[in-house]
């Protein structure tokens, strides 16, 4: 008793590190495409109490609703009193949460392997830099690993409550992504797999029957369509929400099919696990978990662990091969998806560990393995560091995606100094184009600003605003609107800088002359705003990357 309750404690206080690790500078890194439209997204539900699940796009809504609570202890009540941290302290927690459900796994993997996974979870950098991102992928690998705790504390002990739980978690993991269902598959045919495998060699084995109530089954089943129902439906808001969480999977079949952007090579992922190099950026790895995950993997295969561990170990080995092969095998790739395979790994390495601790019987070897280890994590811990703040928006960086640059901040900054230097500050009318709506995450950062405009081409038609933001792209035919009125009703334009989004797409802003001078001298009036504006509409969010 006094062991457990030893091992309970350490475990959680490297949750509470775990925790501690994912919070410092969490509104550092400037916000992702996907972060900004997912902020978008729940911007309706916080201001207007409705969410509407679009089969489409922007998956599904557990996001939404766990940020709901996380919004209002933050006294959140509109969308300009969001920030960074509140929105991605949402994903600290979940990912936090992987390490805490450790306690409910300690049994199957041992104390010390318990001990060995919660510290790779804790410092994975893959692991910490996507729970500081404002994603669905931190949730859906938390949702799972509850769902093969609840199982495994079934097994152990069949009783409603771990039935149900079971159910709630996979209810949750339906309403968090589509991707889901990899996850559901793998796991399921990983454990009746291992079943059989178990019943061949153990003969005297009871039947699943004995093991697994029908009621007890139905009843966590039922928890789990009562949940993705109320989700889905946004409380009865949307009854075609459940229907269309089902009609979804033709958009996202033929999605994963490739021929796209996110198309990458079967490696992707195990290359940016085992070995990833940038141009003139550091080297970063996580072979140890790889390896230490091989050495789980293959005792669980050859039947070399302790009996009670046998069975659990060779599911989470044959579920982490099925995520590792679907997932490689699918040509659509985004570098978050690896978290749910990642997981599986860190697991297995908690018995790789152990086993090869096991395999010196003198001391000087068991403390010379053990360095090696501690050794190896301290490099984890040390890229982690490395990954969320010195390289937190850097290409060279393996767990960055096409992510925005912090010189958009400069602009951002730019744009409320020139609103705080005029007296309508920011009513400040302001046009921002880029082709097929390629300005986000902006709208994000311009959330406070009550004028802005949002374009995909130059339109004629439209009055020109005080400050424009626009891809260099249209830069002509910008000119040719501004230029095309006789000189004396001319309004001079000054550009003011130029910014890059992300690799590769730059952003030029102008002002006039008139903001200019309000901005150096507050005794001049702002520019008026045209009174014949057509309505703005709020800017076209596009899809997730995945």
């Amino acid at each position: 008793m006094r062991r457990r309750l030893g091992c309970s404690v350490v475990l959680f206080l490297v949750g509470a590190g775990a925790l501690a690790i994912r919070l410092p500078y969490l509104a550092r890194r400037p916000m992702h495409t996907d972060e900004a439209v997912h902020a978008e997204k729940f911007k309706t539900l916080l201001e207007e109490g409705r969410y509407r699940y679009d089969p489409h796009e922007y998956h599904g809504p557990t996001l939404n609703y766990f940020t709901l609570p996380v919004a209002y202890l933050s006294s959140a009540r509109s969308f300009e009193q969001l920030n960074e941290t509140t929105l991605r302290l949402v994903c600290v927690l979940f990912g936090a949460g992987v390490v805490f459900l450790l306690l409910g796994l300690r049994d199957a993997l041992g104390c010390p392997g318990a001990l060995v996974s919660a510290l790779l979870t804790a410092l994975s950098p893959a692991m910490v830099f996507y729970s500081r991102y404002y994603i669905q992928e931190t949730l859906l690998v938390c949702f799972t690993f509850g769902l093969i705790v609840a199982v495994w504390r079934y097994s152990r002990r069949p009783h409603w409550g771990w039935a149900l739980l079971a159910g709630v978690c996979l209810g949750l993991m339906h309403a968090t992504k589509e991707t889901f269902l990899i996850a559901a598959f793998c796991l399921a045919a990983a454990a009746g797999a291992s079943w059989l495998w178990y019943r061949k060699t153990h003969p005297q084995t009871p039947p699943l029957r004995s093991r697994c109530r029908l009621g007890h089954l139905a009843a966590g089943l039922l928890a789990g369509v009562v949940v993705s129902v109320l989700l889905f439906s946004g409380f009865f808001q949307n009854l075609r929400g459940p229907l269309d969480s089902i009609l979804t999977y033709k958009t996202y079949f033929g999605r994963a099919q490739g021929s796209g952007i996110h198309d990458h090579p079967w490696y992707y992922y195990l290359q940016m696990l085992l070995y990833s190099r940038y141009y003139d950026g550091p080297r970063w790895s996580e072979a140890l978990i790889v390896a230490l995950a091989a050495a789980g993997g293959f005792a669980a295969l050859r039947g070399r662990l302790a009996e009670g561990r046998l069975w659990p170990a060779r599911v989470i080995t044959l579920y982490t091969l099925g995520m590792v092969l679907v997932y490689s095998a699918v040509p659509y790739k985004t570098p978050w998806c690896l978290l749910g395979f990642l997981h599986g790994m860190i697991l297995l390495a908690g018995w790789g560990a152990i086993r090869i601790l096991d395999q010196f019987r003198r001391r000087p070897g068991r403390i010379a393995w053990l360095l090696v280890l501690s050794l190896g994590m301290v490099h984890l811990a040390f890229q982690a560091w490395r990954a969320n703040v010195t390289y937190g928006d850097d290409s060279r960086n393996p767990y960055v995606y096409s992510h925005t640059l912090a010189e958009l901040l400069d602009l951002v900054d730019r744009l409320e100094e020139l609103a705080g230097g005029l007296p309508a500050q920011h009513d400040l009318y302001i046009q921002v184009i880029c082709p097929k709506d390629d300005y986000w995450p902006l709208p994000w950062y311009l959330r406070g600003f009550h004028k802005v405009h949002w374009q995909n081409a130059v339109d004629p038609r439209l009055p020109a605003a005080s400050v424009i933001v626009i891809a260099p792209s249209l830069e002509q035919d910008l000119f040719g609107k501004l230029y095309s009125r006789p000189f004396e009703q001319r309004e001079l334009y000054l550009r003011d800088r130029e910014v890059l989004l992300r690799p590769n797409v730059p952003l030029e802003l102008f002002i006039t002359q008139k903001v200019w001078d309000g901005f150096h001298d507050a005794a001049i009036s702002a520019p008026p705003v045209p009174q014949k504006l057509p309505p703005s509409k709020p800017p076209s969010a596009p899809a997730p990357s995945g």
